[in-house]
């Protein structure tokens, strides 16, 4: 885990600039209430994206299965540098309750550590989240 302002780190520098801009904003204001956002995974490579996949398959025992907890590397978000997974004590649960304030949304309900910037978000708040990725019409 690594700071969301550490552009040292391509999981980091490689997030797409409206969704880092986003984060940034968001873990500003949520440090002066003592939460810390801490980058889990961010940008990944095509290769890193197939590597956890492949590893998922040997944890859950089938392609069907995995893609409930990890995409392609033609779908993932995290290749695009569209998606972050956030630790750190009670960013996800700050993210939860503000996150839509700054367009960052939660998109799995399996994966609460998972979120993306959704624009429409700063206006109506966040869209229902999926089950899971495998009821996400991008991963098909």
């Amino acid at each position: 885990g690594v700071s969301v302002f550490d552009d040292s780190y391509p999981a980091v520098s490689r997030l797409d600039g409206t969704l880092l801009t986003a984060l940034r904003s968001a873990a500003v204001v949520a440090r002066t209430g003592g939460v810390t956002f801490v980058v889990n995974s961010g940008w990944r490579s095509r290769a890193y994206q197939q590597y956890l996949l492949d590893q998922a398959v040997i944890t859950y025992g089938s392609l069907p299965e995995a893609r409930r907890w990890v995409a392609t590397p033609a779908t993932s978000p995290h290749v695009s540098g569209k998606a972050i997974d956030l630790g750190g004590t009670g960013a996800a649960d700050w993210l939860d309750r503000f996150g839509a304030t700054y367009g960052l949304c939660q998109i799995y309900q399996n994966e609460p550590w998972h979120f993306e910037f959704r624009a429409q978000a700063t206006m109506r708040g966040c869209p229902p989240s999926y089950p899971d990725p495998t009821h996400d019409p991008r991963m098909r």
